[in-house]
């Protein structure tokens, strides 16, 4: 034990000493000293520096007159002035045994704690904090079998700590075998051990042994868990390290057996040849400079290494594309015309939109070329017109379907930080084809959709947009490609369907459907010819003949476009092709008679004729994506209270519209010559067949109202007419869409006359001049016009 003889050092008796020489404080006060963050035990003895006046001037009081020093903790130690108020009340009494004075003027003193104090009162007018204090006594004598335990369970996790610790002083653990007091051990742990100083006050303001010893315990078996958790993580650490460097060892050993196999001159020669690659690419000064820091990097890497592989591909993208125009011959705008007519029967409109657009790009090369939209329903030859622009000018061609298309990075690619990454679609086609100036197609650009990895359409807008479209970067390349120099072309069966920016950026251009005529044309040029060779038959061996293919476009398809009817043709050539393999080779033609043996029993019939055969029926046009297409109004009446009856899967509009026809009939009732009591026993009912189809929209508006009067005066409507338009409340038939669809629908349908509301006189531009010499159309101005041209 140190002896409590106090010793100072430097100038410990220096200007704080000259100022309490002459001070004595009453016989049953101490000093008082406030630290901060440490809390001292008895029998434990500890350094503590101190800096503030009262302080020093308490240290050297109760150095110079070898009294006790009543050391207390400050509850805040932000607090740099604290109060009474400020300090816990319990503490311990501490001899000063040594004074030092360092020479950056810090003041030290080295205490030794004798025994808890409680303080009873504060004793003010002093320079520094005086208490009237209250020794505490503890039960440390009192052993029972319980202290022992706890004092022996201490001791062992004492010595895994000591053992887990590195830095711990070597004679600590022989010191903590040797201290037989369970009191002492205690208070010498919980002054060691690593906790807050809340914690070791706490403790020491636990008299009754055995609690005092089990807060140790817990706070031993923290401290524990975090020794053996950093001792984890060190393992784990240094573990990683070891795999590290032996995995460098391991390359390094492969680089030497590699040299001298003559395996190493196989990368060189490969860092060569990307070399002379990017030369070749004629790279862009900005693209060239990335791409020879990246063969820098790859140069540096082993081929082992799992990122070799990942800027290897990414140069070989980089050396892939195609950075330079090709040499292209003057364009011949004769040579164009003849390949589209070639390609194309009809579209007269949309050729010679093409061969302008051809025209210009021959007088100005580098203008600003406008991005072309197809739009019109399946099979009308879309994609093929794409084909055919590719050709006549002479330039490759290349698709990327957006159909189902809902992931941002489909058009603007990946980055590479993904696994997988890869550039978009509009890169890889450029890839594909080698070239800069090609013919790419976005098809089905109404089937885009958007979602929580962002919408398509919005990257589109830079990709579509020439005056951005220079610059484009891929996320993938990271770098700028010039798109202004490849010819977009876009195809949509529903225009409305393409996002508004984006359709802003096209000029559409619409194709509509085939009449009759033109699908016997395109038949026998293209369509029969492809089907024969698809099945491996030749012209010698089966024909179609004229009937059987006003048959089949009459009654095996109804259809805008030619698809289905090629897919019929198909199947009449692959039923030959079958008694050909069979050794059939005899001449065969086949006829209208043959086509209900080899395809089956005709889809469609002529339903104008038998439904409208009856009153109450009338024939009204309808618009789809897919094209045009008749539709049939029923109206009824039945006995009943008046009400209004309404079916066929109808949408708000179209109800609206058939209440709107009621009403229309019944402010009418003397101009019809209508009983008005007729309404009021009796319910109307108007169904539109095809009831599991949803129907809207105003159009159908003329054929509700005729079929209403048809019922209502018991007067069939002709079946070899139609009608499509809007009416309102004063009898008024209102401009309605998709003229062009509807007439060819009736016109497939078998439908002569086509009553239409006079403002869409404009709307028959387009229509093809066969299909207007072949029905009548009747422009309306009210609804009694259509009452004049619609009954029988």
């Amino acid at each position: 034990m140190t002896s409590r003889r106090p010793h100072a050092a430097g100038n410990g008796n220096g200007e704080a000493g000259n100022g309490i020489a002459d001070l004595k404080l009453p016989a049953d006060t101490v000093p008082v000293l406030l630290v901060r963050n440490l809390v001292v035990f008895p029998v434990v003895i500890l350094p503590i520096t101190i800096g503030r006046g009262p302080s020093i001037a308490a240290a050297q009081y109760a150095l110079r007159r070898e009294t006790s020093l009543a050391i207390l903790l400050q509850k805040s130690s932000d607090k740099d002035q604290p109060g009474p108020e400020d300090v816990y009340r319990i503490g311990t009494l501490a001899t000063v045994l040594r004074y030092l004075t360092a020479p950056d003027g810090t003041h030290h003193i080295v205490c030794q704690g004798e025994t808890r104090f409680r303080v009873v009162e504060f004793v003010p007018d002093h320079p520094f904090l005086v208490a009237r204090v209250e020794r505490l006594v503890t039960d440390e004598t009192l052993i029972t079998s319980e202290v022992e335990a706890f004092t022996l369970e201490l001791r062992q996790r004492l010595r895994e700590m000591v053992s887990m610790t590195p830095d711990a002083p070597p004679d600590f653990a022989i010191a903590l075998e040797q201290i037989t007091s369970p009191a002492t051990l205690a208070d010498l742990t919980a002054t060691f051990v690593d906790i807050s100083p809340a914690e070791k006050q706490d403790i020491l303001e636990t008299l009754a042994l055995k609690p005092r010893l089990q807060k140790v315990l817990a706070a031993v078996g923290r401290r524990l868990e975090v020794l053996r958790l950093t001792k984890e993580i060190s393992e784990q650490t240094r573990q990683t390290l070891s795999e590290s460097q032996r995995k460098y060892l391991l390359n390094e050993q492969l680089k030497t057996i590699q040299k001298q196999l003559g395996e190493d001159d196989q990368h060189a020669a490969e860092i060569a040849e990307l070399d002379q690659a990017i030369t070749k690419a004629a790279m862009p000064a900005e693209v060239d400079a990335q791409a020879r820091r990246e063969l820098k990097r790859l140069e540096r890497m082993s081929d082992m290494s799992g990122e070799y592989s990942l800027v290897r591909t990414y140069l070989d993208w980089l050396v892939e594309l195609p950075w330079e125009l090709p040499p292209r011959p003057p364009m011949d705008i004769a040579k164009a015309r003849e390949v589209l007519d070639a390609d194309h029967y009809g579209l007269e409109k949309v050729k010679r939109r093409i061969l302008e657009f051809l025209a210009v790009r021959k007088l100005k090369p580098d203008g600003k070329s406008p991005i072309l939209c197809f739009a019109g329903p399946p099979g009308v030859g879309k994609t093929s017109l794409g084909q055919s622009i590719a050709r006549a000018m002479g330039r490759e061609f290349a698709r990327v379907s957006l159909g189902g298309c809902h992931d941002e990075a489909e058009i603007r690619g990946h980055r590479r930080t993904y696994i997988g990454a890869l550039p978009g679609n509009v890169i890889q086609a450029l890839r594909k084809v080698r070239a800069r100036d090609c013919i790419l197609m976005l098809d089905e650009l109404d089937k885009l959709s958007s979602s929580l990895q962002g919408d398509p359409a919005a990257a589109l807008l830079e990709v579509l947009d020439p005056e951005q479209n220079s610059s484009f970067r891929d996320n993938y390349l990271g770098v700028p490609f010039d798109l202004s120099h490849v010819l977009f072309i876009g195809t949509a069966n529903l225009i409305e369907a393409v996002p508004a920016p984006l359709r802003d950026r096209m000029e559409v251009i619409d194709l509509p459907g085939y009449i009759e005529e033109e699908k016997l044309e395109i038949t026998h040029r293209y369509l029969i010819k492809r089907q024969l060779d698809a099945c491996g038959l030749d012209g010698g061996l089966c024909e179609i003949s004229e009937g059987a293919l006003q048959e089949l476009i009459r009654r095996y398809t109804r259809e805008a476009g030619v698809r289905q009817l090629e897919r019929e043709i198909g199947g009449l050539f692959r039923h030959r092709a079958m008694a050909v393999a069979e050794g059939d080779r005899s001449s065969c033609r086949i006829d209208a008679g043959d086509l209900a043996a080899i395809l089956g029993p005709p889809r469609y019939e002529n339903e104008v004729a038998l439904r409208t055969c009856v009153a109450g029926v009338a024939t009204g046009l309808a618009w789809t994506p897919t094209g045009g297409d008749i539709l049939f109004v029923e109206a009824t009446r039945v006995a009943g209270t008046g009400a209004l009856l309404l079916t066929g899967q109808l949408g708000d509009v179209m109800k609206e519209s058939a209440q709107a026809a009621l009403t229309l009939v019944k402010g009418r009732i003397g101009q019809l010559h209508i009983v008005a009591e007729m309404f009021q026993d009796h319910d109307v009912h108007i169904h539109v067949p095809a009831g599991a189809i949803p129907k809207d929209g105003p159009s159908a508006g003329v054929a509700m109202f005729v079929s209403l009067y048809s019922a209502l005066t018991n007067r069939p409507v002709r079946n070899d007419l139609a009608m499509t338009g809007e009416i309102s409340l004063r009898g008024q038939v209102l401009p309605v869409g998709g003229i062009k669809e509807k007439l060819l629908a009736a016109l497939r349908a078998g439908i002569t006359t086509v009553l239409l509301p006079r403002r869409n006189e404009n709307d028959l531009e387009g229509i093809p001049e066969p299909a207007r010499q072949s029905l009548n159309l009747v422009w309306l101005d009210t609804v009694d016009d259509a009452l004049a041209q619609a009954l029988r």
